[in-house]
């Protein structure tokens, strides 16, 4: 199969999508198939990819691999990306990994345009469950099929050299999304009942001043150690040498990689219950209402008072990330992407 991936943000660029988004084109091309990646994105990635990468493309360029491609196949509708199909028609699929949102109670017309287009997709997949069940509120007809997110398992491991001598780990975007000030006033309840356990702030963002502000204002100076963006291998150290990551998100996250690295790295993951978040920290963690401070302080308590209670809930987690293995899903896209290849309506 000759797959034409196209994903607006891709490497140098480092997120849940670019990282996705080269995992499988590398799992894709070691099953055999054909796959050229496309993006918006300029630069190059400071190691080989195993497959070409088309950055901003002209149009003759899009045109000449939308001739090559069998399936032409995006991460997220991209309305930008998906004028050649006008030109030079092909199956058009699409994987999900943003919500097409809503502004003030209402989908933005932009979203609702990207909605409307995807009973047009010969393949459409949700990342979580959570997904598909809000996309199938405009076309129910055309739930998106699940395939959840990988993760780099390769990285993302045990590493029994590494002593696992610190408690709590925030990893992410210090923006206010993610919630580590959220985090924060949940360790100052704790500290009132004399459980001061250290975090871990792995990240950079607008909020990492506000956040110092707020350390001090709370008087957890003591506790925090902010050690900024760390990536790859270097972060799989630093988790494994943590208790528990805390993945406290106010907003509903789609799916949350995060949460398959550090139950791979030993870590029990306690995290929002909106979105995707629960079916990524499956029985490996504790689940809290968004934005319930209290409700994170309990779970936080919970666990810090009780090491045995880490052990039982990452009794499963071989079994949880068994499904997440970047061959297992590259696999279940090439299933879904089969039925591309036969006749189509629509954009085909």
């Amino acid at each position: 199969m000759k797959i034409l991936l196209y994903s607006p943000a891709f490497l140098p660029s480092v997120g849940g999508l670019e990282l996705g988004v080269a995992s499988l084109a590398r799992e894709l091309g070691s099953l055999g198939h054909a796959v050229v990646v496309m993006t918006e994105t300029p630069g190059s990635w400071h190691e080989p990819l195993p497959f070409a990468v088309i950055r901003r493309p002209s149009r003759r360029s899009s045109l000449a691999w939308m001739r090559w491609c069998e399936v032409f196949f995006q991460a997220n509708v991209s309305l930008r990306g998906l004028w050649p199909l006008l030109l030079v028609p092909r199956p058009w699929a699409v994987s999900h990994h943003s919500w097409y949102c809503q502004v003030n109670g209402r989908i933005a017309l932009r979203d609702r345009l990207k909605r409307g287009l995807l009973r047009l997709a010969c393949c459409s997949v949700a990342v979580s469950e959570a997904m598909a069940r809000e996309l199938a509120t405009t076309w129910p007809r055309h739930r998106p099929q699940v395939i959840p997110n990988s993760y780099r398992s390769e990285t993302f491991r045990l590493l029994p050299e590494v002593a696992r001598e610190k408690e709590l780990i925030f990893v992410g975007r210090l923006v206010s999304d993610k919630g580590a000030d959220f985090l924060l006033e949940a360790l100052a309840l704790l500290a009132e009942e004399g459980l001061r356990p250290r975090l871990t702030i792995v990240g950079e963002g607008p909020e990492k001043a506000p956040l110092e502000a707020q350390v001090s204002r709370l008087g957890l100076i003591s506790q925090l150690t902010f050690i900024g963006l760390v990536t790859g291998s270097a972060l799989a150290r630093e988790l494994n040498a943590h208790h528990i990551l805390v993945v406290p998100s106010r907003y509903a996250e789609p799916f949350g990689v995060v949460a398959l690295e550090g139950i791979a790295c030993g870590c029990a993951v306690v995290g929002s219950k909106g979105g995707g978040l629960p079916e990524a920290i499956g029985p490996c963690g504790l689940l809290f209402e968004n934005s319930d401070v209290a409700g994170l302080a309990a779970c936080l308590r919970r666990l810090l008072s009780s090491p045995e209670e880490v052990a039982r809930l990452l009794e499963r987690s071989a079994e949880h990330l068994a499904r997440h293995q970047p061959d297992k899903v590259a696999a279940a896209y090439v299933r879904a992407l089969g039925p591309c290849l036969r006749p189509q309506e629509g954009l085909s």
